[in-house]
């Protein structure tokens, strides 16, 4: 399943994501987790558990889901690229940052 979704989406390493302005950053990590481990400066927050609700600031956006290590931000970013979302993540996720 992992692999289906990831060649469905964009996935962008550590320095993609830091040299485009234009890709918008949202980390789905909890707010525990983002305190225990530290934030991406600029990254919007929403959780994974409501993203597929909260797409209305996604919609006409490049953006790069980001989670603690690249597995589930690669699944929701084709749940995402279903409904019409031009998403993508962060291979390695938060760990590679």
């Amino acid at each position: 399943m992992l692999a289906e979704a990831r060649a469905r989406i964009t996935r962008y390493t550590p320095d993609e994501v830091k040299s485009d302005p234009d890709l918008l950053i949202v980390d789905t990590r909890s707010a525990d987790e983002r305190e225990r481990t530290g934030v991406i400066e600029g990254a919007m927050h929403v959780p994974l558990s409501v993203l597929p609700w909260r797409t209305e600031d996604l919609v006409g956006r490049r953006v790069c889901l980001v989670c603690a290590h690249g597995y589930s931000s690669s699944l929701a970013a084709a749940l995402l690229v279903e409904i019409g979302v031009d998403a993508g993540d962060l291979i390695g996720g938060y760990e590679a940052w």
